[in-house]
């Protein structure tokens, strides 16, 4: 055990001798590893950080929910547009019947939305999004207030003009968030509205699903008196029991829609069920499919830097050709000669591999700092470069390595 530890340890420091001594030429030898591994790293790093962003974002339209739409948000039957267009809209009355219709149905929501202003005193903030929900919509959305409180039954019953805000809405129209409950503002059309509730802040998100920081949530009988449900791209959300497979729900909601719109055998759908759960799965084979991109990039620039390695050692094996002589004649066997060098080749692309994960690391924070996702280094990514690092270097080192085990220790020693 002590014998191969010490192999190791001199293997490394030979590794590092080699880098101290001819910094220039082992730098440029190693510098196809270092482009390699950090086109592998910030290529997987960035794709993984950007799926885990959207992948958090899909969540964010509910846990295995189904929406009603007349649009496919896949299409991938390659639907004509214009046939989705002369679709009707999803109404609120399907809803209902819906929930009386499906029994494995737990929640079904109906939404609105519309992109307007919002007016207090003399300040006026635009490009808001007014969403109009029923009852279940808090049971499929997670709605986590941080003051005041959320909408009750009697507000969807009295069709209350009461709404519940953003974070970063409120912050910037009365300064502290909490300070805007209890404030009457003015929606669309100047009607007027109270505010009974802020959500509690949700921070950037990458795809922007429902952007509560800049939202507003109001009874949906509230919101129709402002805006009609033709122009307010109606969806329902339905969701199914605990025990309820996601098939087993979009089969029932076929045979449900389809009896509710009275389509006959012969007709098509004119409505989509979009199943989020294979939305997310469909984001994460695209995601597949760009990172065998930075693959491509970064097979070439290690295939440049083993040679670069191999260069290295079949120059090291020439300098050390007296050292291995007399190595093999006090007893060392090819063996240990054999794995001292390999070991040596992987190290030398480990330190390589180690300038592009820092490289990486520095763009990792600068990223960070511009986009609307954090950008990090799983662990498991960091494994995956080490282990590169160790089999081009052991690619690259076999052929010297070899060499050197084979010598004649008596020509060796003699070799000047």
């Amino acid at each position: 055990m002590f014998r191969y530890l010490e192999i190791i340890w001199t293997s490394f420091k030979m590794a590092l001798q080699e880098f101290r001594s001819n910094k220039l030429r082992t730098f440029l030898s190693l510098l196809g590893i270092t482009f390699g591994i950090f086109c592998i790293i910030s290529v997987l790093s960035t794709i993984s950080s950007m799926e885990a962003a959207v992948q958090n974002d899909i969540k964010s339209l509910g846990t295995s929910a189904i929406y009603i739409d007349k649009w496919e948000y896949r299409n991938d039957s390659n639907y004509p547009w214009w046939r989705f267009i002369k679709r009707p809209i999803p109404k609120y009355e399907e809803m209902r019947l819906l929930k009386q219709t499906v029994p494995t149905l737990a929640n079904a929501t109906y939404v609105t939305n519309l992109n307007s202003t919002l007016e207090y005193n003399d300040d006026i903030l635009s490009g808001l999004n007014y969403y109009g929900v029923t009852e279940d919509f808090a049971n499929v959305q997670t709605i986590e207030i941080m003051s005041g409180r959320y909408l009750q039954q009697a507000d969807f019953d009295q069709s209350a003009n009461s709404i519940v805000v953003g974070y970063t809405l409120a912050e910037k129209m009365f300064g502290k968030p909490e300070n805007a409950v209890g404030n009457i503002v003015k929606l669309k059309d100047d009607k007027r509205a109270i505010i009974i509730g802020v959500i509690k802040k949700q921070g950037q998100s990458m795809m922007q699903m429902w952007d509560y920081d800049n939202s507003m949530i109001m009874p949906y009988t509230f919101l129709k008196q402002i805006v009609k449900d033709e122009n307010a791209q109606p969806v329902i959300i339905a969701q199914g029991k605990p025990n309820i497979t996601i098939p087993e729900l979009k089969d029932e909601l076929t045979g449900a829609m389809r009896s509710i719109r009275k389509l006959s055998p012969t007709q098509e759908d004119n409505y989509a069920l979009n199943d989020i759960d294979s939305f997310s799965k469909f984001m994460h084979d695209i995601f597949g499919n760009i990172s065998l991109g930075g693959w491509a990039i970064a097979t070439l620039s290690l295939i440049v830097g083993m040679f670069g390695v191999a260069n290295i050692m079949f120059v090291t094996v020439r300098e050390r050709t007296s050292q291995i002589g007399l190595k093999k004649a006090i007893g060392a066997k090819r063996g240990t000669i054999l794995t001292e060098f390999l070991l040596e080749s992987a190290f030398l692309c480990i330190i390589g591999g180690a300038i592009g994960l820092f490289g990486v690391f520095i763009l990792t924070q600068i990223c960070s700092a511009f986009l609307s996702f954090k950008v990090f280094i799983p662990l498991s990514i960091i494994i995956l470069a080490v282990v590169i690092c160790l089999f081009v270097g052991v690619l690259a080192g076999i052929i010297p390595a070899f060499i050197a085990a084979r010598m004649n220790p008596v020509v060796a020693i003699r070799t000047k």
